[in-house]
């Protein structure tokens, strides 16, 4: 059994700042890129990441430096899955309005949430709002809606 057929595994606690929220993602990305995934499934899991960690770090620990967010990344021949978890109030994606609604093409935010959606595989969330699963499954990128 090579390093490749393993399963990947990564778990940390942060602090709320999204400098190193952002730099975890290469450690996930490197994972993918020994087990052969394809440029495009690299691209989709990383800004899907990044938006998360954003949002987990800006609005759900509002940046307050005495809180922290959990990263649990994993990965193997045909799945990747990132959780991520903060320490914030949570909310209900459900009440995000659809940022592509003509009375909301220039309002701010809510573009994370639906851009997460629609190039991840799977997306949930936990019942209190505060924390985010996504799955990319190899290969299997569904058209992003223009």
């Amino acid at each position: 059994m090579t390093s490749a057929d393993a399963v990947w595994t990564f778990r940390r606690e942060i602090p709320s700042d999204t400098s190193i929220g952002s730099s975890l993602v290469s450690e996930l990305l490197d994972a993918m890129m020994l087990r052969e995934w394809p440029p495009t499934d690299l691209f989709r899991t990383q800004l899907a990441y990044e938006e998360a960690i954003v949002n987990a770090i800006r609005h759900g620990n509002r940046c307050d430096p005495d809180k922290t967010v959990m990263v649990e990344m994993s990965c193997d021949d045909q799945r990747a899955t990132i959780q991520i978890t903060d320490q914030g109030e949570g909310f209900d994606p459900k009440d995000v309005p659809d940022p592509r609604q003509d009375d909301l093409l220039e309002a701010p935010g809510g573009r994370g949430v639906l851009l997460i959606s629609e190039i991840m595989n799977e997306v949930s969330y936990n019942d209190r709002g505060n924390q985010i699963t996504m799955v990319k499954i190899k290969g299997d990128n569904p058209p992003v809606e223009d």
